[in-house]
């Protein structure tokens, strides 16, 4: 390994300016940036990267994924029969192809099929050096009552028994403000680095809906006071705008999704600094109908988006024309791979976000909301070198950042994956 390596951009997005800088270079020692400019003299016995066909970026972050499992296509299964091992597995999996594809850092955001903490000692683990990955932001965990969005017990609701039984191997499913309490403080101790409500139902649950409140202002209260007490920070799975309006006045730090917003809640968001991680992908299908594409989802998911279509539409516009602090996340259990985080960017671009937006979400803003913007997120200077490249337009091309062609996390270099299905 080279101590010191001189890349060569085509083009460089350095997270910090909406534009694209023409004939840059960046000098890396060891694992950091020492240097960016015109014309700087290659050091001696530097690797030369030469770059000047593609754009250079910061390493990308996707700040929703779910990573405790292999295939969407049998997520459900996977809950039911696979052991915590595997999904621990699966996380490091993810961890490893989310990084060949350019995304340098990812957030975890509660698992999906794990009732286990696999995805903490995954991330120590690649903290440590010892696997290859992304690194990882995690709740283990998300706070969820029971029938709600985060029990999947709800899907064997039929046989109560079982359900009842898996209900209870989730060990933040409960009721009332004292277990919330104590599930925040614990979900701390295990090492999460924030919190994740289950704040509504959402459209991948067979029994609930996206309006429904399923915690009450207690518990929410209590969650939130218990966490800010505890130095950490809590984010919330909602569709709701009125949810959302209650959140913000509890003093909840970020949400996820807000699918359904309108703009008298956009006003509180911007008012409030609080961000929002839109996840618009898994809803692209009914925003940008597209009939063939969403009978290929489950049925209730089907079902949901042709129900609220027209709300999803209104929803994204309120987003589009807010200007609210905005993050980019995947949230991929029902439409592609939790890895293939690229798919987000069409979406955005598709909705009219335009690119420097969605790139500045995926990079500057999102190192912000995972807490690590003083160490990456940007190409500046002292800060690690989390640096990745694309040879497609990142201006033009929607599906830009589904085709990684250089990719190095804290002055490693990886080898590239490219997405399976790009060209579908």
């Amino acid at each position: 390994m080279h101590n010191v390596i001189y890349i060569k951009c085509g083009k460089l997005y350095d997270g910090l300016q909406d534009c694209l800088q023409e004939n840059k270079q960046i000098i890396v020692k060891r694992n950091r940036i020492d240097d960016i400019g015109d014309n700087l003299p290659i050091p001696e016995g530097a690797q030369v990267i030469d770059l000047s066909d593609a754009t250079v970026t910061p390493g990308m972050i996707d700040a929703h994924m779910h990573m405790d499992y292999f295939d969407w296509h049998d997520i459900r299964a996977e809950v039911y029969m696979y052991s915590e091992e595997m999904k621990t597995l699966a996380t490091a999996r993810c961890a490893e192809k989310a990084l060949r594809r350019g995304f340098t850092s990812v957030r975890h955001m509660g698992a999906i099929a794990s009732s286990g903490y696999g995805v903490l000692a995954v991330r120590n683990t690649i903290n440590a050096g010892l696997l290859k990955g992304a690194r990882i932001k995690a709740a283990a965990q998300s706070l969820c009552s029971p029938g709600s969005h985060g029990d999947f017990s709800q899907g064997m609701f039929k046989n109560p028994h079982f359900a009842h039984f898996m209900e209870r191997n989730k060990p933040t499913c409960g009721t009332g403000k004292d277990f919330f309490i104590n599930a925040t403080r614990e979900e701390i101790k295990y090492g999460s680095d924030f919190i994740k409500i289950m704040a509504t139902g959402g459209f991948f649950t067979p029994n609930d809906t996206p309006l429904q409140k399923q915690l009450n202002d207690e518990e929410l209260e209590a969650i939130i006071r218990t966490a800010h007490e505890m130095g950490t920070t809590v984010t919330a799975h909602v569709y709701a705008p009125e949810m959302m309006q209650t959140l913000l006045k509890l003093g909840i730090d970020g949400m996820e999704h807000g699918s359904l917003m309108n703009a008298e809640t956009a006003k509180m968001y911007e008012d409030s600094g609080a961000y929002l991680v839109p996840t618009f992908c898994p809803y692209d299908e009914a925003v940008h109908y597209d009939a063939e594409k969403i009978a290929k989802k489950q049925p209730e998911f089907r079902a949901k988006l042709e129900l609220y279509r027209e709300r999803l539409v209104k929803g994204r516009e309120a987003i589009r024309n807010s200007n609210i602090k905005l993050g980019y996340g995947t949230d991929f259990v029902a439409n592609h791979q939790n890895y293939d985080s690229g798919w987000e960017y069409e979406a955005w671009m598709k909705s009219g976000m335009g690119a420097f937006r969605t790139l500045k979400a995926a990079t500057k803003t999102n190192a912000e909301i995972l807490g690590i913007d003083k160490e990456t997120g940007t190409i500046e200077k002292g800060k690690l070198a989390d640096i990745s490249a694309w040879k497609r337009d990142l201006l033009t091309d929607p599906k830009a950042l589904l085709d990684c062609a250089f990719v190095m996390k804290e002055g490693v270099i990886y080898e590239t994956e490219i997405s399976e299905d790009i060209e579908e």
